[in-house]
């Protein structure tokens, strides 16, 4: 071969990798991120998504608002939560059963030995008559000097409480899945940058063997190459195992045992919304909506009721008492075949071994403790708010970074492709350059699912 068709050839091979470089990735970009106006000249871009298939031809299409509701349906810790709040009103209506009316049917039959009497065990009537009677019992609570009345308004309270709990947790698990969803499709993003990074390094094999078997280039650079290539598929194996844990996390939240069997479909908007601007006036939102705040006030406020109901235990209780019955069957010294009677009784306090001062001392301390918590958890609150909010002030423009960073990679990588071509480089030089593109990439995608979380992060720390 002569030294004009070597030229020729190494030209030609040449700008086949010059190509190659500058050929968008086949598909849909995906959806456009607010950055510096790229240049004029064809650009990598990020590769398309395509759907996750998981579990075969049956899987079905699943969006992020898709994968909250299923969350909120078959997550078993939201159905814990809300037979938690039922048990809870069942509480409430057994303490206002203490206001209520109280009847007794009652049914007695006596066969006594003649004139014996009880002597014995208690202080009582010691008559005994045999008998077979029938009859009813009726008490009612006349006043306790607003003892139940707090009993009643203190589980009320926790009623409420443990529905706002309950909010709570939907909350957290609607938290979840969307961190588990967009970590889910980063890793989707991730896995799909590799494989393209796989096909387009194998193309720089098989060009630069072809210069090799030419004596156009060194076995070092078909070595370099091939480094690269190996390193690209290692990057797919760990890139599918990372998304294979992330499917699995996000099929545990929507409360599926078997395998995951259902398509990720990204629909987010095409410009990401600005982050929040005012820091505290999101503390303000977050202090009225967020319904683990509103349960734990709940709950200090049903302490302080109890307390006052344990203080309450010193006084009187009245209470009215009626019965009504026959005996058809009686000993002759009952004279009458029916009986009724009516009575008020009140029963006073007078020494309990100051059981009843250490629960009302007791109660005091829990209710005071109570309302620290609430406090505790306001401050709380009040940074996990501004630190969420920087968070996602940074993450928004961390965007713009790294889509600055991709157009600065693709730009190197393509003069460092024909630097190259042109002999003017070695491929240590490419290899750096390709290796900056594929993180450039990957770091854009991570941007825009970090930024995602972020926003609903936000959402869940302001109760929205």
């Amino acid at each position: 071969m002569n030294r004009s068709k070597l030229i020729a050839l190494s030209l030609a091979l040449g700008c086949s990798l010059t190509v190659a470089a500058q050929t968008p990735t086949a598909g849909n970009t995906p959806a456009p991120i607010p950055a510096p106006t790229p240049s004029t000249e064809a650009i990598h871009t990020l590769p398309p998504s395509e759907p996750l298939v998981v579990g075969g031809p049956d899987a079905v299409r699943l969006s992020v608002a898709d994968a909250e509701r299923l969350a909120l349906k078959n997550n078993p810790r939201i159905a814990v939560a809300r037979l938690l709040a039922l048990a809870q009103h069942q509480v409430t209506r057994e303490t206002r059963a203490a206001e209520l009316p109280s009847v007794t049917g009652n049914l007695t039959a006596v066969d006594s030995h003649t004139g014996s009497r009880v002597t014995a065990g208690a202080l009582n009537n010691p008559v005994i008559y045999s008998r077979a009677a029938g009859g009813i019992t009726v008490s009612q609570l006349i006043t306790d000097f607003g003892r139940t009345r707090n009993l009643v308004g203190s589980a009320k309270l926790q009623e409420r409480a443990q529905a706002s709990a309950s909010e709570a947790t939907t909350a957290e698990i609607t938290l979840a899945v969307d961190e588990a969803y967009y970590r889910a499709l980063g890793a989707q993003n991730v896995v799909d940058v590799a494989n393209e990074t796989v096909k387009e390094r194998q193309t720089t094999v098989d060009q630069i063997s072809a210069l090799t078997n030419a004596k156009l280039r060194s076995t070092l650079d078909l070595s370099f190459s091939n480094v690269a290539l190996a390193q690209a598929k290692l990057m797919v194996l760990n890139a599918t195992n990372d998304l294979q844990d992330a499917i699995s996390a996000l099929n545990a939240l929507l409360g599926e045992e078997g395998p995951p069997k259902f398509v990720l479909v990204e629909d987010t908007p095409a410009s990401p919304p600005l982050p929040p601007q005012d820091p505290d006036a999101l503390v303000e939102v977050a202090f009225n909506n967020r319904p683990d705040l509103r349960s734990l006030n709940q709950q200090a406020q049903a302490a302080k009721k109890f307390s006052a109901a344990e203080h309450d235990l010193n006084r009187p209780t009245i209470s009215a008492l009626g019965d009504a019955g026959g005996a058809p069957i009686r000993s002759d010294h009952i004279t009458s075949s029916w009986d009724a009677a009516a009575g008020v009784n009140v029963n006073i306090p007078i020494f309990e071994g100051f059981l009843f001062s250490a629960r009302g001392k007791e109660a005091s301390l829990r209710a005071h403790a109570a309302q620290q918590q609430v406090k505790e958890l306001r401050d709380i609150i009040a940074r996990d708010v501004r630190t969420t909010a920087l968070q996602a002030e940074s993450n928004y423009e961390r965007i713009a970074v790294a889509q600055q960073l991709l157009d600065e990679a693709n730009s190197a990588l393509d003069l460092a492709q024909t630097r190259y071509s042109l002999g003017l480089s070695s491929i240590v030089e490419l290899s750096q350059a390709q290796l900056a593109q594929t993180q450039a990439l990957i770091d854009l995608s991570g941007a825009r699912y970090v930024y995602a979380g972020s926003l609903a992060n936000i959402r869940f720390q302001t109760g929205q």
